[in-house]
């Protein structure tokens, strides 16, 4: 497997998830940030056999996925679950390529790195041919918290997340579409029914608000939350720190947002915070509530930034803070982050 990225003018990339909500913002992202492609190979199931992809202008047929797909392949970039992952991505490795895998099946492995490049970029050097993406929500948050907790060190986390349907994938994003269609056509009078829509969300999302993501865990906790306070805890090179998490499932179509509550050992104003956040990469600060401006989901679709805003002491503590956390849970939160690890590769 190789440990680093020979430099060429152009790289090989295959995007495997081609035909998936992430997928499809990979390729998109890939040809927005003009990354050297020499060759893009889109692979998917063969429920995707005969789909095409666009890429720079052209139309590229999507390709099924096979034991031999990735020989010659420079860059994998995964985004089809973690069973497939599991699977191939070692099958990747060992052909020659440098495997960015979106799913969840690497993260806490202790052999490969977990990598947001405005965190901690050094990590993505030390990969044996995988590298884990971290989960959406995440990405999100560690973004913003890094620079304060190298400010003031964080002493403990509480996050409250409100997570879009395209975090499931492309079967929420139509279920909530078909549950706010059936409810229109009745006037909106009876938005309680929603029978005979085919459902892939734990209940109807339609007007409503889930407090369930992934399963549930013996401890009660949801995996999406147990991913939450793993995943940055190993982030954050942090393995005690403090960390306590609720995922909600909200009818947003794009972007996920996050109420974060911390407290710090050293006292830090929220002026201090802002000037942090201001300085720190990635973040743009979004804070003027007296005149109604802070982050939207609406405002963070299709863009890069990690949004803060509603930045104010925590009454209730010493050293505690409240932070509003917004970004678009595709690019940042997926395909970005995976795009900005290979180009962190490359530039190296």
């Amino acid at each position: 497997m190789p440990s680093a990225m020979i430099r060429k003018e152009k790289y090989n990339v295959a995007v495997l998830g081609a035909t998936g909500v992430v997928g499809i913002e990979m390729v998109k992202v890939l040809e927005q940030r003009n990354f050297p492609v020499d060759k893009l190979l889109p692979l998917a199931s063969e429920r995707s056999s005969g789909k095409k992809v666009s890429f720079k202008g052209k139309q590229i047929q999507v390709s099924v996925l096979e034991q031999n797909s990735f020989e010659k392949i420079d860059i994998a970039l995964f985004s089809a679950g973690a069973t497939i992952s599991k699977e191939f991505a070692p099958i990747a490795a060992k052909a020659g390529a440098i495997v960015i895998d979106n799913s969840s099946a690497w993260r806490m492995d202790p052999e490969v790195p977990l990598v947001v490049p405005e965190v901690n970029p050094e990590e993505a050097f030390k990969h044996k041919g995988i590298i884990a993406n971290p989960n959406c929500s995440t990405i999100q948050m560690v973004v913003a918290l890094k620079p304060i907790h190298d400010a003031a060190k964080i002493k403990r986390i509480v996050v409250a997340t409100y997570q879009s349907v395209s975090g499931w994938g492309k079967e929420a994003v139509e279920q909530l579409i078909a549950e706010v269609k059936a409810i229109e056509s009745r006037d909106f009078k009876d938005y309680k029914n929603t029978k005979g829509i085919e459902k892939v969300l734990p209940a109807q999302i339609a007007f409503n608000v889930i407090p369930h993501i992934d399963v549930f865990e013996k401890n009660d906790y949801t995996k999406e939350e147990m991913k939450c306070i793993n995943e940055t805890r190993k982030i954050m090179k942090e393995p005690n720190l403090p960390v306590t998490a609720t995922c909600v499932r909200v009818p947003v179509f794009r972007g996920h947002s996050e109420v974060v509550n911390i407290e710090t050992e050293k006292k830090l104003s929220v002026q201090e915070v802002k000037n942090i956040l201001n300085k720190a990469p990635g973040v743009k600060v979004v804070d003027n509530p007296s005149a109604g401006i802070y982050p939207l989901v609406i405002d963070a679709d299709g863009r890069d930034e990690v949004f803060v805003g509603r930045i104010r002491e925590d009454a209730s503590i010493k050293n505690g803070l409240n932070l509003w956390i917004v970004s678009d849970n595709l690019r940042k939160g997926a395909a970005l982050n995976a795009v900005q690890i290979a180009e962190l590769l490359i530039a190296k």
